[in-house]
Formats: structure tokens, sequence, C-alpha cells
């Protein structure tokens, strides 16, 4: 095998599959990158640690076909140093790989192309597109919210329901939750021309990953292909592939409250404002431990944000629209952070009813996001 390499373009194209590459894998060919080198002139690189794998194809000079297998940190590490503008790449019939460029030259190991872990099927007559932006957009709303490491498989991702015209996404964990839903052109590719109807769940570290790929370009398109246990993205020049979680994801809506008694509208910034303001308070460490609580304190046309520890304290006063009785609620200052921020809206509303059931926080914009809903169960408070 003989390539010659455009260095930066390399590094550039091949960056995005480090990510997928197993870190002290016990399968060491996990942790490598296979190079297939074609004619005329193209290489294949690809990277899979069992779960979830990228490809991409790149031009470059092809002198003799071949493939092998390299450690793909250190393949990235070894063109970054090179200092020039070409690499030729060669590996021999012992495996050893050389790395020449200008008067320098570096050696190391490579392993069998045979030895890679089989691939998933990387086609299927079933699938969907949809634009990049908009996917991207739901992703960073719902991603937050997802478990890690719950004890209970289905939580620990993001769950999609995909039809003609509409696209849904959940994700839930045992403090909080966040839906988003929205009215979005979705090209039906299924090619035995079936309706257009999927359910499924993302691994939580598949969805990390997508959302590093897809561009906020709502003109991009990505195409996705369902297969029965893993979906396959094409995103631009990438191939992205994953398992799917097995199993029924919970009934979400069933756990959302839909009555509550009190509702308050505030600005979102503002409010985002004092909270990072009492983070200042609520994530100093004492005494070994993290204090994350905040009280938030609603009376009449105001709210009151308010957390102290031995580290100190902070007060803050904010306008609201109210209706319904006052209460004294706290959450976890971090969730509820995250829970604001994912409701992108000028000004958002609180729906509660007790300080022990959970609020359910919505952006204030019917045309675009009346579907959404990002829900935060509270802690109990210390009498």
């Amino acid at each position: 095998m003989k390539v010659i390499f455009d260095r930066q373009h390399i590094l550039n194209t091949t960056a995005p599959l480090m990510n997928v590459a197993a870190n002290r894998s016990t399968v060491g060919t996990t942790d490598g990158i296979l190079i297939e080198a074609k004619n005329p002139d193209v290489c294949v690189f690809t990277t899979y640690d069992l779960d979830k794998g990228m490809r991409t194809t790149v031009e470059t000079k092809v002198l003799e076909e071949g493939a092998c297998i390299i450690n793909a940190q250190k393949f990235i590490q070894t063109m970054r140093v090179m200092d020039g503008d070409e690499v030729t790449f060669t590996v021999d019939e012992q495996m050893t790989a050389v790395f020449v460029c200008g008067k320098s030259s570096h050696k190391m190991i490579a392993l069998k192309a045979e030895e890679f872990p089989e691939l998933p099927t990387l086609k299927s007559e079933h699938g969907f597109s949809l634009s990049e932006g908009i996917l991207r957009d739901l992703l960073n709303k719902t991603m937050y919210a997802m478990g890690v490491n719950d004890q209970r498989p289905v939580l620990n991702g993001c769950f999609f329901e995909v039809e003609e015209g509409h696209l849904l996404l959940v994700a839930c964990d045992s403090f909080k939750l966040a839906k988003c839903g929205r009215t979005v052109a979705v090209e039906n590719n299924n090619v035995d021309g079936s309706d257009l109807r999927y359910r499924f769940i993302l691994p939580v570290k598949t969805v990390n990953e997508l959302f590093k790929l897809l561009s906020d370009d709502s003109e991009k398109i990505v195409r996705i292909l369902m297969a029965r246990r893993h979906i396959i993205f094409f995103i631009g020049d990438l191939i992205f592939f994953s398992r799917l979680v097995d199993g029924e994801y919970i009934d979400y809506d069933r756990i959302i409250i839909q009555q509550h008694k009190i509702k308050i509208t505030v600005n979102r910034d503002a409010l985002l404002a004092a909270l990072d303001r009492a983070s200042l308070i609520t994530e100093e460490r004492v005494a070994g431990s993290v204090r994350s609580h905040v009280k938030l304190q609603i009376e009449g046309d105001l709210l009151k944000i308010v957390a102290a520890s031995s580290a100190g304290s902070t007060y803050d006063e904010l306008e609201i629209e109210h209706e319904g009785a006052d209460l004294v609620i706290a959450f976890n200052n971090r969730f509820l952070i995250d829970s604001v921020r994912a409701a992108d809206t000028e000004r958002i509303s609180l729906y509660l009813s007790s300080a022990l059931t959970s609020v359910n926080i919505k952006p204030v914009d019917e045309e675009t996001c009346d579907e959404d809903v990002f829900m935060l169960l509270p802690v109990r408070m210390k009498e």
C-alpha cells in the first residue's frame, strides 16, 4: 500500500473520526483507524468503537492499493507534526507503516485490515431526510435532559418520533424532562413507498457526537437511513452510524402535569442572569459538598430568587405576571438553568402547583414552540 496525502486536508477531514475511535479499549483494533486505498485515487477512512462509527472518503494519490489499521491518535499526531504539505504513506508486507515528508520519516506498526471489527450494513431501503439546522436546534433544546448511566437503559438517550411533516424529540432522566416538536419538511425516502413513521432512541454518546457534526444551516440536508438495530447519517461527505437503544420509551405525556394552579411569566434573560448570580453560591464547594439549591419565592407580582450557604448568600427580585396563589419552591440550580436556557424565547411561563410537584417551563411563542415543554422536579426544602 502506498499513497500520497495532502497533509492538511487529511487532518481536516479525519478529525471528526477521532472522537469515535475507542480509547484504551480492550479490543485493540477499535482504537484504530481503518485506511483503505483504492483506485482511482480515493482513500476511505473508518473508525468504529462497536457502538458507533464514522466513515469518510478522501481524494488522494494512490500509487499502490491496499488496506491497514493504524492507531487513530498516533496517526493524527504523526500527520500533525510532519513538516510539509505532502506525506507519503507506505505499508509493507511486514505491516510496517512509514510516513515520509521531505527528509523526515516516521515508522510505526500497522495491523491487518481483516482484523477490523465487522461493520453494520451501511445501506437501507428505509429512511428520511430533513434540515440539519432544525435537527441541531431540537437536539440543543433536549439533550441536556438525557439520562447518563440511568438504571433504565431507554432513558440513556434521546427519543425520536418522525412522521410526514413533523419531528418530535424527548429526553428525560429522574429529575428533568425536555419535549420539543416542530412542523418541518421531512422527506420520505422509503423505497417501498410505505408511510413515514419512525420511533427510536439514540444513545447519549451518539447524540453528543451528532450534535457536533451537524451545522446550524437550515438549508443543508441530512439524509438518514434506518436499519433494524442501527441508524446511518449522511452529513456532507461524512457517514456517521450508530446502534439504537433497545426498548420502549416511557409514556412521557403521562408524566407531564397538564393542569397547574399557578402561572408566572417572566423575562427569560433576566431570570437566567439571576440564576447565574445564584450559582456563585449554589455551586460553591462547602465541606466537600456542593450546595446546588436555589429558592424561588413567588409573592404577588415579584419573583424572589434566594440562595444561601456558609460561603455567602444572594438575593434577586424580578417583576412577573402572576396568576394563582403565592408559592415558595426550591430547585437544583444547575438543572433549573439548563431548563430555562432551553426555552429559547424572550419571555417564558412557569406553571406550578405546590412545593413538591414539578414545574413546566414553556416558551411564550405559540407559533413555533407550542409543543415545547421543559419539566423539572423540585427539591425538598429543609425547615
